[in-house]
């Protein structure tokens, strides 16, 4: 839960930090604008806010690592990544925009606060502890905060340890430890596809890591 208060403040400083400008950049996710993951973000926060006031009267049938499916890759296709862009235009000015992130982000990270970490809730038909589920967002807040950045080289990056504990759940998803030469980012962005690993990347991967690469979580 530490790590979901951590990931959360810096990505929601991140955002408030965005000009009018670099909200028309293009973000780290394919064919989204930043304004467009900003829209992408108020509804994350909103299904926190959903989740942590659903209760399952039940036992755990996930943990913070197993909540991550494996999807196929992104195509455009979707309706509901399509509808993300007219709902990020509708609000016209980006201040509005950042308004109302500000607002349910700040409500989320409140509830995030005074969840207890062994209840119970349900989520995607998973039955998580709340702790546990608000682990698993550290993934989601820090890939997105690199997403967020991806064209802004002199924003500001995920917390060193939120990072660490992402590439770690990205290894056990794996199954496999990326190599040490790897930074935790280039561990994330390569292991998620966000970019293709450079020669020297290549070279390194072990092969049946390489080989199950992009994981992509949804």
């Amino acid at each position: 839960m530490d790590l979901f208060s951590r990931s959360w403040t810096a990505l929601r400083a991140a955002v408030d930090d965005l000009s009018d400008e670099d909200m028309e950049r293009p973000s780290g996710c394919t064919g989204w604008l930043v304004r467009d993951l900003v829209c992408h973000l108020i509804i994350d926060a909103q299904d926190v806010l959903i989740t942590l006031v659903t209760p399952a009267d039940a036992e755990p049938t996930a943990d913070s690592v197993t909540y991550w499916d494996l999807v196929e890759p992104p195509t455009g296709d979707d309706p509901l990544d399509a509808l993300i862009p007219r709902l990020a235009a509708a609000y016209g000015e980006p201040r509005l925009l950042k308004f109302h992130f500000d607002d349910v982000g700040s409500a989320a990270g409140r509830a995030a606060g005074l969840a207890d970490p062994s209840a119970c809730v349900s989520t995607q038909d998973k039955v998580l502890t709340a702790g546990d589920y608000l682990s698993a967002y550290n993934m989601e807040w820090t890939l997105h905060h690199l997403d967020l950045i991806a064209h802004l080289p002199s924003a500001a990056g995920p917390p060193a340890e939120t990072l660490a504990a992402a590439r770690a759940s990205l290894e056990e998803i794996a199954g496999a430890p990326f190599p040490a030469s790897f930074s935790d980012t280039d561990a994330l962005l390569v292991g998620t596809g966000r970019r293709a690993p450079a020669d020297a990347e290549k070279t390194a991967l072990d092969g049946e890591l390489a080989a199950r690469l992009p994981l992509v979580l949804g």
